[in-house]
């Protein structure tokens, strides 16, 4: 995927929904970690915050979760948390 740094979708909101469609596909399916910052950073070719930020974004969805020491995972169930 290629990041649009001129249009009006900060870079970290539409690799959110990059993550977020693979998950929602199955792609990344439940329990399975997502990709690290670092094979991200390489992927996209942006900052580690703006990465981070993009992580929080599903976070606050509740579409994934820090396991410490082990990534980020999709959460069971993938759904979005109200």
């Amino acid at each position: 995927m290629k990041i649009d740094r001129e249009g009006p979708v900060p870079p970290y909101q539409q690799i959110a929904a990059f993550l977020r469609e693979r998950i929602e596909s199955g792609a990344i399916p439940p329990g399975r970690r997502i990709p690290s910052l670092v094979e991200l950073e390489a992927e996209f070719g942006v900052a580690r915050d703006t990465l981070r930020k993009a992580v929080k974004v599903l976070k606050d969805e509740g579409l994934v979760e820090t396991v410490t020491g082990m990534g980020v995972f999709v959460v069971d169930g993938g759904g979005r948390r109200n």
